[in-house]
């Protein structure tokens, strides 16, 4: 045993007989003092579990809020102002060629990205010439390259977009440089991104 550990030995030896002494100086009933000393201990464990996943509780409440309540876009004039998700993105809903799927934007892309499942469900076709090699944050990957009809933003619309297609992008979609360097400017302003047509 260590001298912080005798130390704490002591002080828990001290504090127990404190207790002790305080609840047979009241006269209680064994069995009534082991339930409130059981109750305390309970409201401590919950309260010391509670205090060890806050983080994880924190993080459970964003995503159920994230679920009840999707992050807002705001159309004001002609810009169109994107709401921080809980996760620290930029997430938006973009219509493709009639079809509504979630994007994520992300100024790091050098080009608009569409999943294996979502092209198919918004009909775009590879076969745009040759596939593209993307250096992603998984190391680089071959792409199909191809074209949107349509790419519907907000009140922002682009025709004839080009879009990559791959398999490796999972279920993720992502809106790229080849969109935001279409607009006239974008900006992040707090929680909020801000594209100008």
């Amino acid at each position: 045993m260590t001298e912080g550990q005798g130390i704490d030995l002591i002080w828990a030896v001290v504090m127990l007989v404190v207790v002790v002494s305080a609840l047979l100086s009241r006269r209680i009933p064994m069995g009534q003092a082991a339930k409130m000393a059981l109750a305390w201990v309970a409201i401590f464990a919950i309260g010391l579990t509670i205090y060890a996943f806050r983080n994880d509780i924190k993080a459970f409440g964003q995503r159920v809020w994230y679920e009840i309540s999707p992050p807002e876009t705001v159309a004001e004039g002609e810009a169109l102002h994107i709401r921080k998700s809980p996760d620290g993105h930029f997430w938006v809903d973009v219509s493709i060629n009639g079809n509504e799927e979630r994007f994520l934007i992300d100024s790091g892309a050098t080009v608009t990205a569409l999943s294996v499942g979502a092209a198919l469900r918004s009909d775009v076709e590879p076969g745009y010439g040759y596939p593209m090699i993307l250096n992603t944050a998984n190391g680089a990957i071959s792409a199909d390259r191809a074209e949107a009809r349509t790419l519907i933003v907000g009140t922002i619309r682009r025709e004839n977009m080009p879009v990559v297609i791959a398999e490796e992008f999972g279920g993720t979609n992502v809106l790229g440089m080849n969109f935001l360097s279409s607009l006239s400017s974008w900006s992040v302003e707090g929680d909020w991104l801000v594209l100008e047509p």
